[in-house]
């Protein structure tokens, strides 16, 4: 279980880079609107893992 949480953290992550930069070169070029949807995605997604970062620590400490 702790190798799925893992996997899914590292996909989490990988994908919040690839957003802010996504999200920062919009902003750059002009394009606020898509920049302002990419935020909004980051915050989501960064919540999400935040959640199994939080489920893995539980998982760790409880022995599981």
């Amino acid at each position: 279980m702790t190798n799925l949480l893992n996997t899914l953290i590292i996909l989490a992550m990988g994908a919040l880079v690839l957003i802010i930069l996504a999200g920062f070169w919009s902003m750059f070029k002009g394009g606020g609107n898509l920049s302002q949807k990419l935020m909004r995605a980051r915050v989501i997604i960064q919540f999400f893992a935040i959640i199994l970062l939080l489920i893995l620590a539980w998982m760790s400490t409880s022995g599981g």
